[in-house]
C-alpha cells in the first residue's frame, strides 16, 4: 500500500528548450525549415558520424534541405562510438571556423551527445546563451530526450540518457558527462525514411536500449506516474514492431512506430539530480565505454537477467510494476507476482534471441576477473544495497559465455 501511495506523489516539468517534435516519414523536408524559422537560425553546423556521412545519403539529403534554404555552413563527421572527447574538441574548432548559429545532429546517441557537449563547452568558453540544437535521430537510443534541471555541470556520469546532458568518453576511456537545463535539443525530427540506411544490428539493438529505458522507468522512483504509463505503451510497441522491422526492413510504418515508441520510452522531462534509470543501465555504462560494447548491445546483455533478478530483490511495489507489463504484452499471469516478473524477463530474452541479438561478455573480451569490480561499481552508482553484490556478480557470470 505504501508503495502505491508513494507513486501518486511527484512532479513534472517539460524542457525549457523544446519547441517541437515533428514525426512522420518524409517530415524532415518541412520540419527542418520550420524549426530553423522558429528558432531564428540562419546557418546550421551538422554534427554526425563518418559512416553515416560516407556510406549513406542521409547526411547529403539533410545538407541539401539546408542548402535549399540558404542555411548550410559545414558538416563535421568525426564523432566516433561513445563520443570520444578528441572528436568533441575538433568539432568545437570546426564550428568556430564555420560561422554557424545552430547545430543539427544526425545519427544515434554519439552524435547527439557530442552536439550537446560541443554546445556546453562553447558556452563555458565564450559565455552568453547556449546554442540551439536540432536532433535528427537515425537509431532508437533516445539520447535526445532527457534534461537535468540543475545548473550546468561537468562531472562523471553513469547514464547521460536519464540526465539529458551529454555522455562522452574522456581521455582515459571513462564515461563522463555534462549537464544543464539548456542542453536539451530545441527541436527533434523523427523521420522513418532517414533510418532506412541504419545497419540492422544498430537499429534493432538500440530498440532494446529503448526497451531498457521503458522497463527501468517502471521502477524508477523519480519518474512521474503519467510517464510510467507511457513506458508501458513503449514496451508494448517495441515488442510488437521490432520483430516486424526485422522481418521487413523497408516497412516505414514499423520504423515510424518504433521511433515514437523510443520517444515514449524516455519522455522529455527535467530531472533534479543525476542517476541511472536502474541496474541494467548502470551495468551497461560500466561495460560500454570501458570495453567498447555499443550501448544497444549492453541492453541486450543485461536487461533480461536484471528483470529476472528483480523478482528476487526488488521492493513489492517495483515487482508489481514489472508484473503489470505482462498485461501490456497480452500474456496471462503465472499466478504470482514473482512468477510474472520472471516471465517478463523471459519474454525480453526471447525477444533478444528472436532478433538475433544474443551476445556474451566473452565475445567482447571482457576479462572475467573484472566482473566483481563491474558489479561493485554498478551498485555504487545506484547507491544500492551492497548485500546484492554476490547476486549481481552471479548475473554477470551468467552472461559471460
Amino acid at each position: 500500500m505504501a508503495d502505491s501511495i508513494h507513486n501518486l506523489h511527484g512532479s513534472y516539468a517539460y524542457h525549457d528548450t523544446l519547441k517541437g517534435v515533428y514525426y512522420g516519414p518524409g517530415c524532415v523536408h518541412t520540419a527542418l525549415p520550420t524549426l530553423l524559422a522558429v528558432l531564428g537560425a540562419s546557418k546550421a553546423f551538422v554534427v554526425t558520424g563518418n559512416s553515416l556521412r560516407e556510406k549513406t545519403n542521409v547526411v547529403t539529403n539533410v545538407e541539401r534541405i539546408l542548402k535549399d534554404n540558404g542555411a548550410f555552413s559545414a558538416t563535421f563527421s568525426e564523432i566516433g562510438q561513445h563520443a570520444p572527447v578528441q572528436g568533441i574538441i575538433r568539432g568545437i574548432e570546426a564550428f568556430r571556423a564555420a560561422g554557424a548559429d545552430i547545430i543539427v545532429s544526425i545519427g544515434g546517441g554519439s552524435p547527439i551527445d557530442a552536439a550537446k557537449a560541443i554546445i556546453y563547452r562553447l558556452q563555458q568558453q565564450c559565455g552568453g546563451n547556449f546554442l540551439n540544437h536540432i536532433a535528427i535521430p537515425t537509431t532508437l537510443s533516445a539520447a535526445e530526450y532527457r534534461v537535468n534541471l540543475s545548473h550546468p555541470t561537468n562531472t562523471p556520469t553513469n547514464d547521460s540518457s536519464h540526465q539529458g546532458g551529454a555522455g562522452y568518453t574522456d581521455e582515459h576511456g571513462k564515461k563522463v558527462g555534462v549537464s544543464g537545463p539548456m542542453l536539451a535539443p530545441a527541436g527533434i525530427i523523427l523521420d522513418a525514411e532517414l533510418t532506412l540506411a541504419t545497419p540492422e544490428e544498430l537499429w534493432l539493438s538500440t530498440g532494446l536500449r529503448a526497451l531498457d529505458h521503458a522497463v527501468e522507468g517502471l521502477y524508477n522512483l523519480k519518474l512521474p506516474y503519467p510517464v510510467k504509463v507511457l513506458c508501458y505503451a513503449a514496451l508494448s510497441d517495441l515488442f510488437k514492431y521490432l520483430p516486424k522491422s526485422k522481418a521487413q526492413p523497408g516497412d516505414l510504418e514499423a520504423r515510424q512506430q518504433l521511433l515514437i515508441a523510443a520517444w515514449m520510452s524516455l519522455w522529455p522531462m527535467k530531472v533534479e539530480t543525476y542517476g541511472p534509470l536502474g541496474l541494467s543501465h548502470s551495468l551497461g555504462h560500466k561495460l560500454g565505454a570501458t570495453y567498447g560494447i555499443p550501448h544497444g548491445i549492453t541492453s541486450c546483455l543485461t536487461l533480461a537477467p536484471v528483470v529476472i533478478l528483480k523478482a528476487d530483490i526488488a521492493s513489492p511495489g517495483d515487482k508489481a510494476a514489472l508484473a503489470e507489463a505482462l498485461f501490456y504484452l497480452r500474456e496471462p499471469t503465472t499466478g504470482s507476482v514473482e512468477g510474472d516478473v520472471k516471465r517478463v524477463g523471459a519474454k525480453i530474452d526471447e525477444l533478444v534471441c528472436g532478433l538475433g541479438l544474443h551476445r556474451t561478455l566473452a565475445l567482447y573480451n571482457v576479462p572475467k576477473a573484472d566482473l566483481p569490480t563491474i558489479a561493485k561499481l554498478a551498485l555504487e552508482s545506484l547507491r544500492d544495497d551492497p548485500e546484492h553484490l554476490p547476486k549481481v556478480e552471479a548475473l554477470l557470470e551468467s552472461i559471460y559465455e
